[in-house]
C-alpha cells in the first residue's frame, strides 16, 4: 500500500483516481493493488526503477492496456478506458517517448495529424494555422521560427514542446509525459520543464514518467514510487530528496524517512 504524505488531504478531489490497479502479463504480475490519485494544477512523478511498471500503468490510463483488476475514477465516477481514444473522450492526452510526431509534415499537419478541421469538402487550413499558433503562444513556445517549418528541421526541446502543444490542443486536461526531457541538452531541458510547470499553473494535471531525478525534484509538486508493481509512496516533494527516492525505488523503504501516521517529517530527527 502506498504511504501517502500528510499534505495529502489538502488536494480536495482529484481528477483521476487509481484504486487497487492490477495488470498481469501471463504469469508476470506487472502492477500489484496500485492506488494514485492525480490532482488539478500540480505535477505528478511517477518514478521506479526499470521493470517497476512505469509504463504500464500510464498505458493503462491512457487506454492501451485494460487493468486485470481495479477501478479507475474520473471527476468522482468511475469509468473504463477501453481505447486510446475512450482517454481522449475525456481529457486524457499521452506525450509518449517517441513522440509520434512525423518529421516530413510541418508543424500544424502535425498538431492536427487525425483530427484535421475541414471546412466545405476542404482542409481549414487557416483555421489550423491559427489555432496551431494560438496554442504555442499560449504555451510561450517562442523558439519556433515558423508553425509551417518542417518537424525535421526542429531541435529536441522544440520537437517535445510542438507534442506537448499538441497535447493541449485538445482541451485535455490531464497531460501524461513519458520521460520529457531524455536526449535533451541544458537549456533545451530548462525550456521543457518551465512548460511542463505552465501546464499545472493552466489548471491542467500533469503526470510525468522519468529517470531524471534532477529533474523530477525542479519541476514536481509530488512523487509517487513504483518498485515492482507497487506503489509504495505517495508523497509531496518536498518531503523527499533523492537519496530518499532512491532508497524507495530499491528497496521499497528508507531508514531516513520519518513516517509516524500522518506526521510531517522533523528536520534533524532520527528515523
Amino acid at each position: 500500500m502506498a504511504v501517502q504524505g500528510a499534505a495529502e488531504e489538502d488536494l480536495g478531489e482529484p481528477l483521476l483516481r487509481l484504486h487497487g490497479i492490477d495488470k498481469n502479463f501471463g504469469p508476470v504480475q506487472a502492477l500489484v493493488d496500485v492506488d494514485l490519485d492525480i490532482p488539478v494544477g500540480k505535477v505528478t512523478a511517477l518514478v521506479g526503477d526499470n521493470g517497476a511498471g512505469k509504463s504500464v500503468l500510464i498505458k493503462c490510463v491512457a487506454g492501451i492496456h485494460h487493468p486485470d483488476g481495479g477501478e479507475i475514477f474520473w471527476e468522482g465516477r468511475p469509468v473504463h478506458i477501453r481505447t486510446p481514444r475512450d482517454a481522449a473522450a475525456l481529457g486524457i492526452e499521452t506525450v509518449h517517448q517517441d513522440l509520434a510526431l512525423c518529421d516530413n509534415l510541418d508543424i500544424v499537419q502535425n498538431m492536427f495529424l487525425g483530427r484535421e478541421k475541414v471546412r466545405h469538402f476542404a482542409l481549414a487550413e487557416e483555421e489550423m494555422e491559427i489555432a496551431a499558433g494560438e496554442t504555442l503562444r499560449s504555451l510561450a513556445v517562442t523558439t519556433v521560427r515558423s508553425i509551417r517549418q518542417p518537424v525535421a528541421s526542429l531541435s529536441g526541446g522544440q520537437r517535445q514542446s510542438v507534442a506537448i502543444a499538441k497535447a493541449v490542443l485538445w482541451n485535455s486536461k490531464l497531460v501524461i509525459m513519458d520521460e520529457p526531457t531524455a536526449a535533451l541538452g541544458v537549456a533545451q531541458t530548462a525550456n521543457v520543464l518551465e512548460l511542463v510547470r505552465r501546464l499545472a499553473e493552466r489548471g491542467l494535471a500533469v503526470l510525468i514518467i522519468s529517470h531524471n531525478m534532477n529533474d523530477v525534484f525542479e519541476v514536481a509538486d509530488r512523487i509517487a514510487v513504483l518498485r515492482l508493481g507497487q506503489m509504495v509512496a505517495v508523497k509531496p516533494a518536498s518531503e523527499l530528496d533523492k537519496q530518499i527516492v532512491v532508497d524507495l525505488m530499491t528497496t521499497g523503504e528508507s531508514t531516513r524517512e520519518v513516517r509516524p501516521n500522518g506526521a510531517q517529517p522533523e528536520t534533524g530527527s532520527a528515523p
